[in-house]
């Protein structure tokens, strides 16, 4: 998987300096009253989602490394190439 292709749901990566797994669960986060863009949402691995003020949000630049990649169909290929052309918009023009 090239590093500007979006890894799908589920997959499970190691962030640089950290101890714990984390598990992908969503995408193109924008933060609360920012215009700051994040690539991924996730949540420690194997725990899962304890509360909404614990998820974490990293991009592709903070992955160490891919542990596991999740599982992925025709309509998920077709859904996260769409989210990196909105992506690159969103970053290049603004959130608008």
């Amino acid at each position: 998987m090239r590093n500007d292709e979006f890894l799908p749901v589920g997959s499970v990566v190691r962030l640089k300096n950290a101890k714990r797994d984390v598990v992908v669960i969503g995408y193109t986060i924008v933060e609360e009253n920012s215009v700051k863009v994040w690539d991924y949402m996730g949540c420690a691995y194997p725990v899962g989602v304890v509360a909404s003020d614990q998820n974490l949000l990293f991009n592709r630049s903070d992955i160490d490394r891919v542990v596991f990649i999740g599982y992925s169909t025709e309509e998920d290929k077709k859904f996260r190439k769409q989210l990196e052309e909105t992506v690159k918009r969103i970053k290049t023009n603004g959130i608008n």
